[in-house]
């Protein structure tokens, strides 16, 4: 047989073999397109749930979602009916088991405590610091004011000292309600529960019973507990730019300043090759 043609034969072989695999791909690439992707029907929220609501028929629904289920994703309504919410649920969010407290605890503020964890209240002020501004989810730091005690039986009345003795506590509600208002704006309180462990909770009992509290609210991504130094009253009236002055002497007793060298005046006495200086008082400088 010719060489060439031989030559051309196996090129149009594997122009061929080319040529199919790409089609094999491109028509197997369409009909996956085209193939219905798994979908799988959730519980979701029927209606926005607020914090501690324990949830009923009423307040759920289902919604089907393609492809990959959120992961603890309940499934059953019968899973979800009766268990407190822990954190804020919208209209047709799918509900996961992470965000509803275990069954049988039921709802409100103890249904957000964490374990190990405890949840104290905390009286503030509207006007005082930012008590008003404080909301569920938010860090504060825990600063308390007070005279400390002496055992000298001293006059401690003006030794006014503050302290932090908290920092990066999360809180978990203000006031009555722990949401926000209709328009989204913080509502003005005056009890602040923190979560806290046991050993904070005795300090902020303690803390409540013998000082005035006030929460300074942080960066909630700032989580660094930094040295903090108290300061006390008397320090906010130290001028810390004044220029040290020497002592006045004004109105001292005289046996106390320094008393001028009388003065003196020398007689050179030379006797043959020996020479030798005396000094005398002046008549003025005898005491």
């Amino acid at each position: 047989m010719n060489r060439r043609l031989v030559t051309i034969l196996l090129s149009a072989f594997v122009v061929a073999a080319l040529c199919g695999v790409l089609v094999y791909r491109l028509v197997g690439m369409k009909i996956a397109a085209t193939k219905p992707m798994p979908s799988t029907r959730v519980v979701a929220a029927a209606n926005d749930i607020k914090i501690g609501t324990v949830l009923a028929a009423t307040d759920l629904t289902t919604v089907q979602i393609m492809g990959e289920v959120p992961k603890d994703a309940i499934l059953d309504q019968k899973n979800a009916i009766g268990r407190g919410v822990t954190s804020p649920l919208y209209k047709g969010e799918p509900i996961v088991d992470g965000r509803l407290a275990p069954m049988g605890s039921g709802g409100g503020l103890a249904a957000t405590i964490k374990d190990g964890m405890r949840a104290i209240a905390v009286k503030v002020d509207q006007v005082v610091g930012v008590a008003g501004f404080v909301l569920p989810g938010m860090r504060v730091d825990v600063l308390i004011s007070g005279t400390p005690p002496v055992n000298d039986g001293g006059n401690s009345a003006n030794n006014t000292q503050v302290r932090t003795i908290l920092q990066n506590i999360e809180v978990l509600s203000a006031g009555t309600d722990i949401q926000k208002d209709a328009e989204g704006k913080p509502q003005q309180v005056q009890v602040v529960n923190l979560l806290v462990t046991p050993e904070q909770a005795q300090v902020m009992a303690l803390a409540s019973n013998e000082t005035h509290i006030q929460l300074v609210l942080r960066n909630p991504l700032d989580t660094k507990v930094a040295p903090v130094q108290g300061t006390a009253m008397t320090n906010l009236f130290l001028d810390q730019n004044a220029p040290a002055t020497k002592p006045h002497l004004t109105g001292r007793p005289a046996a106390h300043q320094k008393k001028a060298a009388p003065d003196t005046f020398s007689v050179v006495v030379i006797n043959g090759s020996h020479r030798s200086e005396e000094k005398f008082a002046a008549p003025e400088g005898k005491q």
